[in-house]
């Protein structure tokens, strides 16, 4: 790695805010003889820019030593933050690749069939006569070869121990601060009749303990050979069969890893398993501290590494959950050069918002959304609701106030859709969102305010999240809860001269920012102690729709229709711990 030029290597023709400082002290971090530098800088601050910066410090071909690995990956756990990678002209050299299932064959009559399931995938020894032109492996042949290869993290950690894509001289993981988070749901082994095809011939008992689970384990990685060899004698399989193929060595290779690493008496891994429905149900199993799956999929993957967040809350704890020696870690602190008195937040709180506080705490919520939307009539909000039943309720309060004209929101299989639409609209709508903290940018005036309605701590019915309880990790907790509070109050601020307002409505927020007020960087300290009560209009619902044209009232209303039982309920689903 060279840090010379990291000047020269960062592609805006200008600096913003702190950004030539901060390539400065990424510089003097790598070269006091660090391998890893956490660069924790705020939502705004050019994170992407940055990190393309550190990228082209990698080791060029034929220079310094000629064994030694070169060039740089580009990750994150984001998919749209992939997709901004790939819009911004600045970073139009990072060469992007995506998974098999995100293109489409090319072969006449399978123009539909994603790669993952073309007859490449499914006839042995298939003989693709315009692989050359495959955009999949057109797109894996460039990113392969070029300098800077820009993938998500659920595709690098895919990729581990693969011949195409081995290890490099920089890796770059852009939000980085859940990529202890990210590891243990992808070690996750979630088994089912969704998961595991021969699932009805192999219910599994009572699972009481972690013994039972690798015997199960066991059992299933045997079951799974069986139909792989099946599998193996047909000269040509059906899309079903390539999905099923493709489930079984994914299951096979989980399911040993997990056997292999419960049994090795020097394993690190602490796991977890739940069958909440007994005998014949879904069986997951969770680790703790995937310190050895990281260690694979990313640690090995190069030399040197840049992790960029702007909620990396304290150096020791992330150290201490992705298996990092802290010795060997610097963290750069990136300065908020956007004006505070552009973000203010607003205390409008009415309670608590716990499970048993909430059907008397959310009326007074509406009530104040509805002063809010008076307030904003001509200005586009967003509304963090945390969970489904807490947006459906709100919903249904702002449909009874006669306020749901303005009012937009989505379900779990039509989110980017809905978002999108909103985003689009000239309407001054407030979108009832979930789980959109990260992510997003609401830059001018696609959002000039937002609501969070609840403080959005882990779920305690998670076992991972008992078990951290129980080990006294309350630090953890709150950490965790204060870093999804400061990237949503990220989403509607964005550039210096940017404005939004974030209002609060969830007593427990201010509970929050008293247990980790030590956690909190500096800029979001500020912004907390500026905090107060806003002057809010008296509640008159008609005034909130003065906004609207008549014609956009008459038109339509905005709900989606979503029901729990149109596919997004069950406690199975991937977002089915944001209903309660």
């Amino acid at each position: 790695m060279d840090t010379s030029r990291i000047y020269e290597e960062f592609p805006a023709p200008s600096y913003r805010g702190a950004q030539e400082q901060a390539l400065a002290d990424i510089r003097d971090a790598f070269d006091v003889g660090n391998d890893v530098v956490l660069v924790r800088a705020p939502t705004g601050s050019g994170k992407s820019l940055l990190a393309r910066a550190i990228a082209g410090c990698a080791r060029r071909a034929g220079s310094g030593d000629p064994t030694a690995p070169g060039r740089a990956y580009y990750t994150t756990p984001q998919v749209s933050q992939l997709d901004d990678v790939a819009g911004d002209r600045l970073l139009d050299d990072l060469s992007i690749i995506r998974g098999k299932n995100n293109y489409s064959c090319i072969l006449p009559g399978e123009t539909d069939t994603p790669v993952d399931q073309a007859p490449c995938a499914r006839e042995r020894e298939f003989d693709c006569e315009v692989k050359h032109r495959c955009p999949y492996f057109s797109d894996r042949t460039i990113a392969a070869n070029q300098s800077i290869a820009a993938m998500t993290l659920a595709y690098f950690m895919q990729t581990a121990g693969s011949d195409v894509f081995g290890t490099r001289d920089v890796v770059v993981i852009d939000e980085a601060h859940g990529l202890g988070n990210w590891a243990e749901m992808y070690a996750t082994i979630d088994l089912g009749p969704d998961t595991v095809p021969f699932w009805y011939d192999a219910e599994p008992p009572a699972i009481d303990d972690l013994d039972d689970a690798v015997e199960y384990a066991d059992y299933l990685r045997t079951l799974a050979d069986r139909r792989l060899e099946e599998l193996r004698g047909n000269a040509e399989l059906t899309p079903e069969e390539v999905a099923a193929r493709d489930r079984l060595n994914e299951l096979r290779g989980d399911l040993g890893w997990f056997a292999e690493e419960y049994r090795d008496p020097e394993g690190t891994t602490t796991w977890v398993v739940d069958q909440p429905d007994g005998e014949g149900s879904r069986v997951t199993i969770k680790p703790m501290n995937p310190e050895r799956y990281l260690n694979h999929t990313v640690w090995e993957r190069g030399r040197k590494f840049a992790l960029l967040s702007a909620t990396i809350l304290n150096k020791d704890a992330f150290c201490a959950n992705v298996g990092l020696d802290t010795d060997n870690v610097a963290l750069v602190e990136v300065p908020h050069t956007f004006p505070v008195e552009n973000r203010p937040l607003y205390d409008i709180t009415q309670g608590k918002m716990t499970y048993e506080h909430r059907d008397e705490t959310l009326p007074g919520i509406a009530r104040s959304l509805v002063r809010i939307m008076q307030s904003h009539p001509d200005e586009k909000g967003l509304v963090h609701c945390h969970s489904y039943a807490i947006q459906d309720q709100l919903y249904a309060l702002l449909a009874d106030f006669g306020v749901d004209s303005r009012v937009r929101t989505h379900d779990s299989d039509d989110r980017d859709g809905q978002l999108g639409a909103w985003k689009r609209a000239d309407d001054p709508d407030v979108f009832l969102s979930v789980k959109m903290e990260e992510a997003l940018d609401l830059e001018g005036d696609l959002c000039r305010w937002q609501v969070l309605c609840k403080a959005p701590y882990p779920n305690t019915r998670d076992s991972r999240v008992a078990h951290r309880l129980e080990e006294g990790q309350w630090g953890w907790y709150y950490r965790t809860a204060l870093r999804t509070v400061i990237q949503a109050c990220g989403r509607v601020v964005r550039a210096p001269d940017d404005y939004g307002a974030t209002y609060l409505a969830d007593s427990s927020l201010l509970d929050l920012f008293e247990r980790a007020r030590h956690d909190m960087p500096d800029w979001f300290r500020e912004q907390v102690d500026r905090m107060s009560r806003p002057d809010l209009p008296a509640f008159a619902p008609g005034a909130a729709l003065d906004g609207q044209s008549s014609a956009t009232t008459r038109r339509r209303s905005r709900r989606s229709g979503r029901s729990k039982s149109s596919g997004t309920s069950g406690e199975n689903h991937p977002l089915s711990d944001v209903w309660d």
